[in-house]
């Protein structure tokens, strides 16, 4: 198998021309002769480099507006012609096609093009062709040609092309096949998504999603599970898009948690003050307050057991009096969408602690796709956008909720949708005071949730359980009055559930007969 191939004709034609003059002049260094296109060939020759248009190449024009310059046999017959079969040189001569030993392309612009909200057309003229058919023919045959796809690997080439005298070798031709393929694949799924989103197909005959490396990770959820992270270039605010001011490398799991941190607390953007503490994806403790500081101790005091080394989420900017409350204890993360210069300087003493911040919330309500692998397949689902205002809500009790109530059950159904399931929520005036997330039976959830508000109560020194005079939210119906009832005893005055049990009658005459306000929501937020 060739090892050592030598550079001797490049061909250039780049969209993001970043480092390009650098290469170029380095590549004319070695002796290869540079082909080009449009543009890049008008920065080359303006750069006082010989330059040979396509155009020449192929003794064809570029035309229809550039759409056609490079889908010709000069071009992919340098590409694709295996320099060890004889067959393939004859034909290269008896046609007068050149070898092509070095290929740098990168395509148009079409994921930032769409990013950007541009119109149809305008996203359809950035669909890269001509660019696609060149990388793929030069990654395939890579046993013969070098192709570079981002300018992030302009130094490695040259790296190879220093140790090596001007050539490469098949070991690093081969990474950058790789890096080809999947960066076309990555491409074409962009395409694809953004059409079916613009013809309003939900399910596509093929389905495919894409990410681009953000960095290796030290392993998965476990040691033994390798793991890396990779965005999806959808620019939405969160870790992916976050900057980290301190600390170690984020993990799997860190990473994992701070996102459902984050999008919890982006609930409460635009409201008021407002903390979420994750342990194990779940919500340990959320509450609003008149100061993030007092926001933060609220959601604490929920769960201090398990706050230890959770992930902590702010919907405003972190200040150093909040700061201050976060270092008291060990926290893995704090993520917010800015910190003061005395909120930095606090945890500056913390190293391993870490700090991102995000310059904006995401939105919950925004549109987006989920997906989760099965054996043999993945499921595929939207996002869980679901929103109920208080005018959604029926009362099905003789008693109707207090306007108290009211506000603690709407907190409680949004803290709800992001809770395992089975998911139960104690909460009092503004503050989660119990948290059930996970079970198998829903009473065995609401038992839990009590329960560990009970523990809360008695760790701070309270005379009765946290939950006396609480609400409580259930991501989906009770199937039976009995989680209601263990509700009941545990001190709740109203229900907030989505409704549909065949015992819904059950249910509500057992609300009534405790004196409870209870409402219905017809939505639920099952979370697995």
């Amino acid at each position: 198998m060739t090892n050592l191939v030598p550079i001797g004709r490049a061909l250039i034609s780049v969209s993001d021309k970043t480092g390009l003059l650098d290469l170029a002049r380095a590549l004319a260094g070695y002796g290869v002769e540079l082909i080009s296109t449009g543009g890049t060939s008008g920065m080359l020759r303006q750069a006082g480099l010989a330059v040979r248009d396509v155009a020449e190449v192929t003794g064809f024009p570029e035309m229809m507006d550039g759409r056609v310059k490079t889908l010709h046999p000069n071009v992919h017959g340098g590409l694709l012609a295996l320099r060890d079969d004889d067959e393939h040189l004859v034909a290269m001569a008896a046609h007068g096609i050149e070898p092509i030993d070095l290929l740098i392309v990168n395509l148009y612009p079409f994921e930032e093009t769409v990013a950007k909200g541009a119109d149809h057309a305008t996203c359809i003229e950035n669909i890269d062709i001509g660019g696609p058919a060149m990388i793929r023919a030069a990654a395939k045959n890579h046993r013969f040609v070098t192709v570079v796809t981002d300018p992030a690997d302009y130094g490695t080439l040259l790296d190879q092309l220093k140790a090596h005298d001007g050539a490469t070798t098949m070991a690093f031709r081969q990474k950058l096949a790789l890096t080809a393929y999947s960066r076309t694949a990555a491409y074409d799924t962009a395409v694809s998504t953004w059409l079916a989103g613009e013809i309003k197909e939900p399910t596509p005959r093929y389905r495919s999603f894409a990410g681009k490396l953000a960095q290796p990770l030290r392993y998965g959820e476990n040691p033994h599970q390798a793991a890396a992270f990779y965005t999806d270039g959808s620019r939405r605010p969160g870790v992916a898009t976050a900057r980290q001011w301190q600390g170690k490398e984020l993990s799997y799991n860190n990473i994992n948690d701070t996102d459902a941190a984050f999008e919890m607390v982006a609930e409460f953007a635009g409201g008021a003050p407002a903390c979420a503490i994750i342990k194990h994806a779940n919500p340990c403790g959320v509450a609003t307050a008149g100061t993030l500081t007092e926001a933060y101790q609220r959601a604490y005091q929920c769960d201090q057991t398990s706050a230890f080394g959770g992930i902590v989420a702010l919907n405003q900017v972190l200040d150093g009096a909040t700061a201050e409350e976060i270092v008291k204890i060990f926290t893995e993360v704090v993520i917010a969408p800015d910190a003061t210069e005395e909120a930095k300087a606090i945890f500056a003493a913390k190293k391993n602690l870490r700090l991102l911040t995000t310059g904006a919330l995401p939105d919950p309500k925004a549109k987006g796709l989920a997906f989760k692998q099965v054996a043999g397949g993945f499921l595929v689902q939207d996002r869980d956008a679901g929103y109920v205002s208080p005018s959604d809500l029926k009362v099905v009790t003789k008693r109707k909720p207090t306007e108290a109530e009211l506000r603690d059950l709407m907190f409680a159904w949004t803290v709800a949708k992001h809770v395992k399931s089975n998911a139960i929520i104690y909460v009092k005036d503004g503050a989660t005071v119990g948290v059930g997330a996970g079970q198998m039976s829903r009473v065995d959830s609401t038992r839990i949730a009590a329960r560990k508000a009970q523990d809360m109560a008695e760790a701070l020194g309270l005379p009765g359980p946290l939950t006396k005079g609480s609400v409580v939210a259930s991501d989906a119906f009770f199937p039976f009055a009995d989680g209601l009832i263990t509700a009941a005893e545990a001190g709740a005055t109203a229900i907030i559930q989505p409704g549909g049990s065949m015992r819904d009658d059950e249910v509500i005459a057992a609300a009534d007969e405790r004196g409870l306000a209870m409402v219905f929501t017809g939505q639920r937020h099952f979370r697995h």
